[in-house]
């Protein structure tokens, strides 16, 4: 297989056909290697257009929605960047190539463990990998310029937006199987300015908030 030449079409068919045109972005998805970060086991499905297991009921974004993220989060150098949610390092890779620091939050010992091995053998230095439950929020090293869930939420808890900067930009994707919508919310100097991007489908985060149910 010429890897390369799978990566090309991978991006040209997949992720430019979703509206993926930032050159910057594009170009960054062939410097950071996609299957570097995959299990071994699924090394094969690297460039496929679909999610790929990670054990825990986690699974790696499609790469156009990972790219459609970048895109939309318009991630600065200047950034401070909080991820809910490392999976095996991936997207925290490229948020870090794009950012000055990436604080990544996983609740899952096993997956925060792979993210290490696999952002350390990549030279990835400016992320620091913390265990703990973000699902609702982390105001530990608040405000931040870019938010982004790696996991969908029935409720989006206000806690993620308040802890924005001013600019700040926040990508969600909120709602129950399987209707999900995927959401950026910006914040300005006294209001909230929210997107709807796309409909999509993806796990959720452990311990997400849950809407109150009405029981008879």
């Amino acid at each position: 297989m010429n890897i390369e030449q799978v990566r090309f079409n991978m991006i040209e068919q997949q992720i430019r056909t979703w509206d993926v045109l930032n050159i910057d972005i594009l170009d960054l998805l062939f410097k950071v290697k996609r299957e570097g970060y995959v299990p071994a086991m699924y090394r094969s499905l690297a460039f496929m257009d679909m999610e790929i297991p990670l054990g825990h009921g986690v699974a790696m974004l499609a790469p156009k929605l990972e790219a459609r993220i970048l895109q939309e989060l318009d991630v600065k150098k200047t950034d401070k960047v909080l991820e809910v949610g490392s999976g095996s390092g991936y997207l925290t890779a490229l948020l870090a190539e794009l950012s000055a620091h990436v604080c990544s939050v996983e609740i899952v010992p096993e997956l925060k463990a792979m993210a290490e091995r696999n952002l350390a053998g990549h030279g990835i230095t400016n992320v620091s990998l913390e265990l703990g439950d973000a699902s609702r929020g982390s105001s530990k090293h608040a405000p931040y310029d870019v938010i982004v869930l790696t996991g969908s939420t029935p409720v989006l808890p206000d806690a993620f937006q308040n802890s924005l900067n001013i600019g700040g930009r926040l990508f969600a994707v909120v709602g129950d199987a399987p209707a999900m919508e995927a959401r950026l919310i910006t914040r300005g100097a006294d209001s909230f300015t929210i997107t709807t991007l796309f409909e999509t489908c993806i796990p959720p985060l452990k311990n997400a908030l849950q809407p109150e149910r009405f029981v008879f």
